[in-house]
């Protein structure tokens, strides 16, 4: 039975699937900057460890509940990065653009009001860049991966 989704079905998947994204990179996006920040490290390394962070909290929540479904791991992981890597990609990319956008937010501390209004700022342009992508992707087929959550 070929089951045709209608395009404001994929809007609202698209919807959830980047705020799942948002909520995993924001995560390890977040800890990667009060780390750097708490051991007063250069912006750059900051950075690094925010966006690897990031990849991990993102990829995390869409590969454990798919381990949890009993999925073995290299097929999860298959699953995962085909699904997930574009969209943290583009995610991260506007987040980082974002903060570089906003005078003195790389340089704020993680108790300072303006490293967290930037933090807020960033992930919100993060989740306005990830929506088109993942609502292509949804739209084509290419990701599935929610589909087992």
């Amino acid at each position: 039975m070929n089951m045709q989704i209608s395009d404001t079905d994929n809007k609202k998947l698209a919807f959830r699937v980047t705020l799942h994204c948002v909520m995993g990179c924001g995560i390890g996006d977040t800890i990667g900057l009060i780390i750097g920040t708490a051991l007063n490290w250069t912006v750059f390394p900051t950075m690094v460890l925010a966006v690897i962070l990031g990849f991990i909290g993102g990829y995390s929540l869409t590969m454990i509940p798919l381990l949890q479904r009993g999925i073995n791991v290299k097929s999860a992981t298959k699953i995962t990065v085909v699904s997930e890597t574009a969209s943290i990609l583009v995610m991260e990319a506007a987040e980082n653009g974002t903060a570089f956008l906003i005078p003195g937010v790389l340089f704020a501390g993680f108790l300072a009001p303006l490293f967290w209004f930037g933090l807020i700022i960033s992930v919100i342009a993060g989740f306005i860049a990830a929506y088109p992508v993942n609502y292509f992707m949804i739209s084509k087929g290419l990701k599935k991966a929610h589909s087992h959550h």
